[in-house]
């Protein structure tokens, strides 16, 4: 399997798919580059070269004790771009991994980033505060880490449900999505799941926003209640220079059914405008 060291020598596991402009993807948590497997294969068939690693902790990378924060992160980021020698990349990344490419593209990708995508991503910063009151409270937060200490198998397969909005709409339960978030979230090493809750949630990526210099699309799902809209990509909108906000109606937080196949069209045409 391929491997590349991160920024602190940490070895992290990495796909390549396909040959043409690169676009590297940062997944959310706790899942890994599983999640874009779609997505890598669409591009890759579209005459791109579709990248995605696994978040340190994550997936078939190391699990390490330090560096489960978004500076990491995104240095990261820069390790796996700066290895394979691209340019002109587009970064791409969903919840958690949205901060990660913003951070990446505002300390570390000047001349090389071309666009940045988000999806249902963190920024500007998730938390409440006097600053943020549309965030969400702390006390929540704190039941994430003490669900992942108690008893993280469980919690994975209870948090796939509002994750993909199932707990709206039995019916449409995928009872595979379902799975397959549960045994991603059950490769995460526990020190990283639960210092990657402070990540997601605590960092402040409003200056990050701002340092923008390239087009961006902020696509969010207002069904999202794991990170909700008004919060987010309501608010990002406003940092940036040369945004497009595209919100998909009633769409949930996890990619998937009729919201991925619009979604990942939208990509297509973003990338290539």
């Amino acid at each position: 399997m391929p491997y590349f060291e991160g920024s602190d020598g940490a070895q992290l596991y990495y796909k390549d798919w396909g040959s043409g402009l690169p676009v590297v993807f940062s997944h959310g948590w706790p899942l890994s580059s599983d999640a874009w497997d779609v997505e890598l294969k669409l591009l890759a068939d579209k005459g791109f070269r579709a990248i995605a690693h696994d978040r340190r902790g994550h997936g078939r990378s190391e699990h390490v004790w330090t560096g489960n924060d978004m500076d990491t992160y995104a240095a990261d980021v820069a390790a796996l771009i700066d290895t394979l020698g691209l340019e002109e990349v587009v970064v791409v990344g969903h919840s958690t991994g949205g901060g990660e490419v913003v951070r990446y593209a505002a300390r570390h990708g000047a001349g090389r980033v071309r666009k940045v995508i988000t999806i249902g991503a963190v920024p500007p910063v998730m938390v409440r505060s006097t600053g943020n009151p549309e965030g969400t409270p702390i006390e929540a937060f704190d039941e994430i880490r003490a669900r992942v200490l108690a008893d993280r198998s469980q919690y994975w397969k209870e948090l796939a449900l509002p994750f993909y909005g199932f707990d709206q709409d039995p019916t449409a339960v995928s009872q595979g999505l379902v799975d397959h978030f549960w045994l991603q979230g059950m490769r995460v090493g526990l020190a990283s799941a639960y210092d990657c809750v402070r990540a997601f949630s605590e960092t402040d990526l409003t200056e990050d926003l701002r340092a923008l210099d390239m087009p961006i699309l902020i696509a969010h799902g207002d069904g999202d209640r794991i990170v909700p809209i008004q919060a987010a990509a309501a608010k990002a909108i406003d940092l940036v220079r040369y945004g497009t906000l595209r919100v998909y109606p009633g769409a949930p937080h996890g990619i998937h059914g009729d919201y991925q196949q619009q979604l990942d069209r939208d990509l297509l045409e973003f990338i290539r405008s």
